[in-house]
C-alpha cells in the first residue's frame, strides 16, 4: 500500500474510504468517514455546515470564524462595541436570579457607558475646531 503525502491547502485530494452515519438517541446525527489508504494529512478541527443527501452523499463546508467586535467601553455587565458593519451594539447580560436589579443596572450601566461616549463626542469636536 502508498501513503499519499499531500498538502491539502487549496487543493482537493480524493481518498477511498468507508462511512458510516446514524442517529444518537439523543436525535443528534453522527457521521464517521473512515479512509481505506494510507494518507497523510493534517489534522483539523472545525465547524462546518453539513447537507446530507438521499442519494448518500454529503458535503461538508467550514464556516468562516466569527470576527469578534473589540469593545470600545465596558462596565460591570454590559459592553458597547463597533461592528464592521458600520453598527453599534450595547449588551446587557445579568443572571436570572438578580432580575430584581435588573432595571435599575440596566439604566445606570447604560447611562455611564452613555456619558463615555458623548465626553469622546464632545472632546472630538473641541479638537476638530
Amino acid at each position: 500500500m502508498q501513503t499519499r503525502k499531500s498538502n491539502i491547502l487549496g487543493k482537493q485530494v480524493m481518498v477511498e474510504g468507508l462511512m458510516t452515519f446514524g442517529k444518537l438517541e439523543t436525535g443528534e446525527r453522527t457521521l464517521d468517514f473512515e479512509c481505506c489508504e494510507e494518507v497523510v494529512a493534517e489534522p483539523f478541527r472545525g465547524n462546518f455546515y453539513v447537507q446530507g443527501m438521499r442519494d448518500g452523499n454529503v458535503y461538508l463546508t467550514e464556516n468562516l470564524k466569527r470576527k469578534r467586535n473589540k469593545p470600545l467601553y465596558r462596565d460591570d455587565n454590559c459592553s458597547l462595541s463597533h461592528g464592521n458593519n458600520g453598527k453599534y451594539y450595547f449588551v446587557f447580560t445579568m443572571d436570572d436570579n438578580e432580575i430584581d436589579r435588573l432595571p435599575q443596572q440596566l439604566v445606570q450601566q447604560a447611562g455611564n457607558i452613555a456619558r463615555k461616549v458623548l465626553k469622546e463626542i464632545i472632546f472630538k469636536e473641541e479638537v476638530m475646531g
